[in-house]
């Protein structure tokens, strides 16, 4: 017989790879389900024959699911049939992510959508997924749309790089773009399921996570995303940003030589700090981390000087664009990187907008606050990780179980990468509803 034809593939909330999901009581039982359905399709009446949708609808459809998982992802039959053959044997494949689900989690943990700031942008980051989700692309026209009021250059066409489209490093755009692709991918994982059990977000981050967490409607986010990018324009070429890898006490103890021009922008972890301020004091800084050996890099795109004394020559500007969103309760519980911790939504006014560009980001604090009140699951929806290093080195040092998740990656954008952070996800115990990949 021949092989199913290219359309089976084109199904579901993201289209061209087919998630076969399987597991067990017990790492045995994974291991037996994986041997039957390879008998099964390679010598049984399905063999080259069953459509591979068939075959991922019928193992979703088989029942609740065990400790023990995995899901195999593939493009064609040969992937998939090479990736239950190495399940069986218990040996690692590309493309399939196994893990154990903790007993706590039966009923289906809701991870912490956080949502970074500026840094996390790449080329083509979504061209792959506006082909393959027709989610992920409603999403981003939906963007677009609360955000034309504001700009005179299409979202989509910078996504795709069409020529003549602004770059990507100019504050005014790629701020915008990045939030939309964070909205964008929280509805993604929201089809499938996946509702989060808080919202955090790094500095221009919070307004993805304020939206998300259904505090503000996307017109109001899309308006202080894209007027307050606008204004960051007036103090571009005097600042910079710099992200140190050294404990905080050291950094700080280095910045007391530039008190007044330099000052601490983000507290990402114990040992993760970024710093802002002047151009020429950034320059004699950098040369005495150089010094004294310490890990630093500047933040990708940034020519200014967010979270410093730079911004107060915009505070009222800043105050008079969000002077007219009006904040709601959210349904998901918001941690603030302004306080530090979990937050009446209710009080995310104009004031404190200004604050959030302003004052440090608290990003370390709240994700303290975040472990302390017991979650367990964080997923960086974005286009690339740059928080999990904070994040790694604050649960490590707490003590606590946690389980650290990217969304997309570098040159890694696609459906199939999508459908590998769902994955990951759901071996960790993230109640998914994996009929989406088949509606």
């Amino acid at each position: 017989m021949t092989k199913p034809a290219t359309p089976d593939l084109r199904i579901g909330a993201v289209t061209g790879t087919v998630p076969w999901v399987l597991s067990g009581r017990s790492a045995a039982g994974l291991r037996a389900q994986a041997a039957r359905l390879l008998a099964r399709l390679e010598s049984g009446p399905a063999a080259d024959a069953a459509p591979l949708a068939e075959v991922g609808r019928s193992l979703v459809a088989a029942g609740a699911a065990g400790e023990h998982r995995a899901v195999v992802i593939g493009r064609d039959r040969a992937e998939l049939l090479d990736g239950v053959r190495a399940l069986a044997d218990e040996r690692p494949a590309p493309h399939v992510i196994t893990g154990q689900a903790p007993r706590r989690a039966r009923g289906g943990t809701r991870p912490v959508f956080v949502f970074p700031g500026q840094g996390t942008q790449w080329a083509g980051m979504a061209v792959a997924l506006l082909d393959a989700s027709p989610v992920f692309a409603e999403a981003v026209r939906d963007c677009e749309k609360a955000l034309s009021p504001y700009l005179n250059w299409s979202l989509e066409d910078v996504l795709r790089g069409v020529p003549g489209t602004p770059p990507l490093d100019q504050v005014d755009v790629v701020q915008p773009v990045l939030f939309s692709m964070m909205v964008s991918l929280a509805r993604l994982w929201r089809r499938f399921g996946v509702e989060p059990g808080a919202a955090v977000g790094h500095s221009q981050g919070e307004i993805a996570a304020a939206h998300v967490a259904g505090a503000l409607s996307l017109d109001d986010a899309a308006r202080i995303v894209a007027l307050r990018s606008q204004a960051l324009t007036k103090i571009r070429g005097r600042g910079e940003m710099l992200t140190v890898l050294a404990p905080g006490d050291q950094v700080r103890a280095l910045l007391a030589d530039w008190e007044g021009t330099l000052s601490v922008a983000a507290v990402n972890g114990p040992a993760t700090l970024t710093v802002s301020g002047d151009v020429a004091a950034m320059a004699d800084f950098g040369a005495a981390l150089r010094a004294a050996r310490m890990m630093r890099w500047r933040v990708p795109g940034v020519d200014f000087a967010a979270h410093s004394p730079h911004v107060e020559d915009l505070r009222e500007t800043l105050l008079d664009l969000a002077a007219s969103v009006r904040p709601q309760p959210g349904g998901v519980p918001f941690y603030s990187t302004v306080t530090g911790r979990r937050l009446d939504t209710e009080g995310l006014d104009a004031e404190y907008w200004y604050r959030n560009l302003r004052q440090t980001v608290r990003f370390d604090d709240a994700v303290r606050s975040l472990v302390a009140d017991g979650h367990e699951v964080f997923v960086e929806c974005s286009a690339q990780p740059v928080l999990t290093v904070g994040m790694q080195d604050i649960v490590e040092e707490l003590g606590r179980p946690a389980a650290l998740m990217a969304t997309l990656r570098n040159e890694d954008g696609g459906g199939a990468r999508f459908l590998a952070a769902l994955a990951e996800a759901y071996v960790h115990g993230v109640a998914v509803d994996w009929t989406a990949a088949f509606a």
